[in-house]
């Protein structure tokens, strides 16, 4: 019988996301792939550094720990062909990451490989390939370099979202930008019992929540937050569509304009979701970042080109 990967939170995740190959991207840029062929092999016995998305990803994988039914299915997925990954599975063994399936797709384009895996999220430092992914209506995200420090562990992993453009669709967010502040929160106000449209990590988002409520929001060993710049009383909307949604948050931050950055920091956030750079960029240096563009046909602005990504 086929394994059942539909009843599984499925995470697609780029090998240099998950590992730290920023020497081995700049190889490939300035020298070209036969430099970048020839280091990989004389590399391939030295065990890869964490990369970005590494904390994330152990803390969903520990999700499997506790139950005999697995909840969560980690995916590797590399550019590369398959003669260049034996540093990366050596590095996944040595770390006790429950990772056994790892496509290598040799340059092909990867939508098409995110759909056959039923992907749920695709996490990349490439900007190109999560824009692809985007179009095909898959949620991705592109991670900023690796923060100095990180934990040596994870025993309860801690998601941080932002809300307009990430978790909800971004008509309110196009309001205030158009039309500012007051217009925005009078439209909240007159909508605070209509649900907020789903957006790119909506999905996400409802798979951690169905995981909340089979083992119970007590034995679950994850919190999840929202930091947003939204304020009172647009927050009354927000927390009303999470209740629809069946999510229970654990913590929620309306800052009103406040800079995110502490507030991620003190939150401890293994991995935050945002669609602005504005609010990634400072955040980045502390705690694992990622950037949610929107598809490029949105009829309300263009996706964001991160220069602090990895």
């Amino acid at each position: 019988m086929p394994y059942d990967l539909s009843r599984l939170l499925v995470i697609a995740v780029s090998s240099r996301a998950l590992f730290d190959l920023e020497w081995d991207a700049r190889i490939y840029d300035r020298l070209g792939p036969d430099k970048f062929r020839e280091h990989r092999l004389q590399s391939e016995e030295e065990l890869l550094q964490p990369g970005t998305a590494f904390q994330f990803v152990k803390g969903l994988l520990s999700l499997n720990q506790s139950e005999g039914e697995r909840a969560v299915e980690v995916i590797v997925i590399s550019r590369n062909d398959p003669d260049l990954g034996l540093s990366v599975t050596r590095s996944i063994e040595a770390n006790g990451l429950d990772i056994s399936r790892i496509a290598y797709i040799g340059g092909e384009p990867i939508a098409p490989y995110l759909e056959a895996y039923e992907t749920d999220l695709f996490l990349s430092a490439n900007v190109a390939d999560v824009q692809t992914a985007i179009d095909a209506g898959i949620a991705a995200a592109v991670l900023y370099r690796p923060p100095a420090q990180t934990e040596a562990d994870v025993t309860e992993l801690r998601v941080a979202f932002d809300a307009d453009a990430v978790l909800f669709s971004e008509e309110s967010e196009h309001i205030y930008r158009t039309q500012g502040l007051p217009a925005f929160l009078k439209h909240e106000a007159e909508n605070a019992r209509k649900m907020l449209p789903e957006g790119p990590l909506a999905r996400l988002l409802m798979r951690l929540g169905e995981i909340q409520r089979a083992r119970g929001k007590a034995n679950t060993p994850f919190r999840i937050a929202i930091v947003t710049a939204r304020n009172t009383p647009a927050h009354e909307r927000v927390i009303r569509t999470l209740r629809e949604w069946g999510v229970t948050l654990d913590a929620a931050f309306f800052l009103g304009g406040i800079s995110k950055s502490e507030i991620l920091k003190s939150f401890r956030a293994h991995i935050f979701f945002d669609d602005q750079e504005t609010h990634l960029a400072p955040a980045a240096l502390d705690v694992p970042c990622a950037l949610v563009p929107y598809r490029t046909d949105s009829v309300l602005r263009t996706p964001p080109s991160p220069e602090g990504a990895a």
